[in-house]
C-alpha cells in the first residue's frame, strides 16, 4: 500500500504537459503572409422598409481600398448543395435553391457545372467577351452559386445584359432581379467583386454539423430561447442602436458599430456563454453550442481553402456580425495569416 500512494505522489508531481504554440510555427516563413479581413455585416434582409443599396456605397469604398483577391459569403456552395441534395431525409428536400431552370438551359447538373466553371476559369482571358460572361454566368447557376453568376452579370455592359450563350431568358430574368434583392451576397459581395473585376465570390457557409439531432425539438428551441432570454439585456440594448443606426442613408457608421470588439464581445457572452451556463436536464443549451462551433469551424476550414493554392493573397470574408469572434479567434491561428482590424478599414 505505501508503494502505492509513493507512486501516486510521484505522478502527482509530475508537471502538465506543455502544448506547442503552433502559432509559433510560421516565425521564419518563406513569402508574403496572407492578410484576411473579417467584416461582420447585418442581414440586409432585415433592413427597415426603405432600404437603398446607395446606403452601402461608403462602406464599399473602405472595402474597395483594401484590395481583396478573394471574397467570400455566408451562403452554402454548391457542393454541400448537391450533398445536401443526395440526402433529403437529413438535410431536408429544400436546403438550397432549386437549379432545375439552370440546368435545362445548360444540359449540365451541379458537380459538371462546377468542373465547367473551374475549367472556364482557368482559361479566362484579361479582357472577357460578352458572350463568354453570359455563358459563365448561366454555368456559375447551374452549379448553384448565384451571387458569382450576379458578379458575371454586372460586369456585362447594360446593352449586354440579356440572353444568350446558354443564358435562356428565364434565366437573365433571374440575374435582372437581383440586384433589388436585399442580401449581403449580393450588394456587398458581388458589388464589390464587380467593381474590383474579380470573376466570382466563394460560399462558405456550412450546416452539416448543426443539424441538431434531439428527441424533442420544441423542448430544444425552449431550452435555447429561454438561455438566450437570461443573458441577453446587453445584447437588446445593442440591438437598439442598431436598429436606429439602420435607418440612416449611410450604413458607414452601423458597421463600424457591429464591427466594434467591445460589442461583439456581448453578442458572444449573450449568444454562447449565457447558454453554456444553462441548466437543462438534456444538456441541450450545450449541444446548440457544440453545433454552433462546428458550424463555425468548417466555415473557417472552407475560408482556408480558398487561399490553400495562393499564399499572401488578400481575403475578405463578409458573414453575419456573430460569426466575426471565432472567425477572427480561428482564422488567426492558421499559419502563415496576419488578421486586419476591420476598425481601420472601415474608419
Amino acid at each position: 500500500m505505501r508503494q502505492y500512494w509513493l507512486l501516486l505522489s510521484a505522478l502527482i508531481s509530475i508537471p502538465a504537459f506543455s502544448q506547442v504554440k503552433l502559432t509559433d510555427l510560421d516565425r521564419d516563413m518563406a513569402g508574403p503572409r496572407a492578410q484576411i479581413l473579417v467584416l461582420g455585416t447585418v442581414h440586409l434582409n432585415s433592413m427597415p422598409p426603405g432600404f437603398k443599396p446607395a446606403a452601402l456605397d461608403g462602406l464599399l469604398d473602405r472595402l474597395a481600398a483594401y484590395k481583396p483577391e478573394i471574397i467570400t459569403i455566408e451562403t452554402e456552395s454548391g457542393e454541400e448543395c448537391d450533398l445536401a441534395a443526395r440526402h433529403p431525409v437529413k438535410y431536408g428536400a429544400d436546403y438550397c435553391p432549386s437549379t432545375e431552370a439552370a440546368k435545362a438551359a445548360t444540359g449540365l447538373d451541379v458537380p459538371s457545372a462546377m468542373v465547367e466553371v473551374d475549367k472556364t476559369l482557368k482559361a479566362w482571358p484579361a479582357q472577357a467577351a460578352p458572350a463568354q460572361r453570359r455563358r459563365l454566368a448561366a454555368l456559375f447557376l447551374a452549379a448553384n452559386d448565384i451571387a458569382s453568376a450576379y458578379v458575371q452579370w454586372l460586369q456585362l455592359p447594360e446593352a449586354e445584359r440579356r440572353a444568350g450563350d446558354s443564358l435562356d431568358p428565364a434565366l437573365a430574368a433571374q440575374l435582372g432581379k437581383i440586384g433589388k434583392r436585399n442580401n449581403e451576397s449580393y450588394q456587398l459581395a458581388a458589388r464589390l467583386a464587380a467593381r474590383l473585376g474579380l470573376q466570382r465570390v466563394y460560399a462558405v457557409d456550412n450546416h452539416t454539423g448543426d443539424r441538431i439531432d434531439v428527441p424533442d425539438i420544441k423542448a430544444f428551441v425552449r431550452s435555447i430561447e429561454a438561455a438566450w432570454a437570461a443573458g441577453g439585456a446587453p445584447m437588446k440594448a445593442q440591438q437598439k442602436q442598431e436598429d436606429a443606426m439602420a435607418q440612416a442613408a449611410d450604413l458607414l457608421p452601423l458597421y463600424r458599430f457591429i464591427n466594434d470588439p467591445e460589442r461583439l464581445r456581448v453578442v458572444a457572452e449573450g449568444n454562447v456563454a449565457a447558454t453554456m451556463r444553462a441548466k437543462s436536464p438534456d444538456g441541450y443549451p450545450q449541444i446548440w453550442v457544440a453545433g454552433w462551433e462546428i458550424r463555425n469551424l468548417r466555415m473557417v476550414a472552407n475560408i482556408r481553402e480558398t487561399f490553400r493554392e495562393r499564399p499572401g493573397a488578400r481575403v475578405l470574408t463578409i458573414v453575419g456580425a456573430t460569426h466575426k469572434p471565432w472567425f477572427d479567434e480561428w482564422l488567426g491561428q492558421l499559419q502563415g495569416v496576419d488578421m486586419i482590424d476591420a476598425g481601420a478599414v472601415l474608419k
